[in-house]
């Protein structure tokens, strides 16, 4: 298997345990404090709770184009996937830059090792000459 697809696979590990975890948030699990600089214990109050289902849709369509762009999924969408990969790399990055700088020790302590390693394999992902 290459680095390629071995990146793509811990990508989509990693961000479906991300999703797992949004959708959790959003129907009612007391994690708030991992979350949105840890403003909320506890239970994510009312409105709060459509944070992380936009979250978990957003990081969907990102596996998708990290699949794609690995070869692996929607072959004709192998050329958007070219640009979107772009958009995947920055997100993580921000999302680097975002968990360094939260004020909550406990999201940092699961979320920054989590986003960095979505940064490199996404990275991985963008850079590889793969067009299957």
């Amino acid at each position: 298997m290459t680095m390629t697809l071995v990146s793509a696979w811990v990508f989509g590990v990693l961000t479906t345990v991300t999703i797992l975890f949004q959708f959790a948030l959003a129907f009612g699990a007391p994690w708030g404090e991992f979350t949105l600089g840890g403003r909320h214990r506890g239970v994510l109050p009312g409105a709060w709770r459509f944070v992380p289902v936009g979250s978990a849709a957003v990081l969907a369509a990102f596996m998708a184009v990290v699949f794609t762009r690995a070869g692996l999924f929607f072959p004709e969408w192998v050329e958007a996937s070219r640009t979107l990969i772009w958009l995947v790399v920055g997100y993580c990055a921000l999302g680097c830059i975002a968990n360094t700088a939260t004020r909550s020790p406990r999201e940092r302590l699961i979320w920054l090792p989590v986003v960095a390693v979505l940064l490199i394999t996404s990275l991985i992902v963008a850079f590889s000459d793969s067009d299957v």
